[in-house]
């Protein structure tokens, strides 16, 4: 559940450049936005940062934090502030002045001027961290010098030349002792071990609770998607066959509402005096592309079961199992690089459109009946 949520919020951060099929750019002062498929700034004489994509590449010095997140995210020129990056790959190459907060499958971290917050798959410190470094992973490689405290939870580490700790070691465990720290790391009175239940840290990613987090996703949208057939069963039905019937045409109608909502949080927002609503435009936004999500998927699981010769569901079970195979065939397709993501986006606002035909029924469409 917690996936589709974060899916459908950066869907409609992107929207803009996806429906352009170009990159979006604005800057405010020495400050840059940027969204898109593949993202390069050249950051020299640039402040702040605040980068999205599938692939994003920041070289040239920039004098503040940057804000990253994509599949594959590197960090060639330095960082005068702090970095927050988020993706599968992110890789730190040039020194950060400020404190570093990475989250990911595959991380590469150097030099760091403040305090390090780590957590992946696959982790390599190679550079020095100035203050301390709270890091989780499976696999680290731990090949720095860390001036402060460490807190690490780690499956397996591999503890290069270079790597010295000058504070405190603190090893979370599942048995405490397992894990061998060389006394040139650091001495036995400077380590302190515990249980690994007792860490509160950031979590790396792992296949259990990605697989398991997809499962109970899919029994969640199953769950709901009987509950909406128990309290409105007939609308419910109504919207499914508008899906099916219309595809092109919900989509089309989801794509001018949720365009019209974010809109007006935009314009509410330039009166200055209404920009309390933005946000609740934003959530109006959310909900409605999550409630677009659960009909659409409930739609898509009803057209899997009549492709293969099966009646329309009439039973509470039966709607229930349309729901969960929607969502199920909707998360696998999903998982496909870029296009899985625009299929859910296309999901999402084929579910706006049938949910707007079925409360709104605006004129102009109606007539098309």
């Amino acid at each position: 559940m917690q996936k589709v949520i974060l899916c459908l919020a950066a869907c409609l951060l992107a929207l803009p450049a996806l429906a352009e099929g170009e990159m979006a750019h604005f800057a405010i002062g020495a400050d840059v936005f940027r969204a898109g498929r593949s993202v390069e700034v050249d950051g020299a004489g640039s402040d702040d940062l605040f980068l999205a994509g599938e692939i994003v590449t920041v070289t040239g010095d920039i004098t503040g934090s940057a804000h990253l997140a994509g599949r594959e995210v590197r960090v060639e020129g330095a960082v005068g502030g702090d970095l927050y990056a988020a993706g599968d790959e992110v890789t730190q190459q040039g020194p950060v002045g400020g404190d570093a907060t990475l989250f990911g499958r595959a991380l590469s971290v150097s030099s760091i001027g403040g305090d390090l917050r780590i957590a992946g798959s696959d982790l390599q410190l190679t550079g020095p961290v100035a203050g301390y470094a709270m890091v989780a992973g499976e696999k680290v490689g731990f090949d720095a010098e860390v001036a402060g405290d460490v807190s690490l939870a780690a499956e397996q580490v591999i503890w290069g030349e270079a790597a010295r700790i000058r504070g405190r070691l603190i090893v979370y465990e599942e048995t405490p002792g397992d894990l061998d720290v060389p006394d040139r790391v650091a001495p036995d009175a400077r380590i302190e071990r515990r249980e690994i239940e007792a860490w509160e840290g950031p979590t790396p990613p792992s296949w259990r609770r990605a697989i398991i987090g997809f499962l109970l996703g899919v029994v969640g949208i199953a769950a709901l998607g009987a509950l909406i057939a128990v309290l409105v069963p007939e609308r419910l039905a109504e919207m499914r066959r508008q899906i099916l019937d219309r595809p092109f045409h919900t989509l089309w109608l989801g794509f001018l509402t949720q365009s019209a909502v974010i809109g007006a949080g935009v314009l509410f927002a330039l009166t200055l005096i209404g920009l309390l609503l933005t946000p609740a435009m934003i959530l109006l936004a959310l909900v409605g592309g999550f409630a677009g999500y659960l009909v659409a998927a409930y739609a898509f699981g009803v057209g899997l079961f009549l492709a293969f010769g099966r009646s329309e569901p009439l039973s509470i079970g039966a709607r229930a199992l349309s729901a969960g195979l929607g969502a199920l065939a909707a998360g696998i397709i999903g998982l496909i690089p870029f296009l899985g993501w625009l299929f859910v986006l296309a999901m999402v606002l084929t579910g706006v459109g049938a949910i707007t035909l079925r409360v709104i029924r605006p004129s102009f469409f109606v007539g098309d009946e």
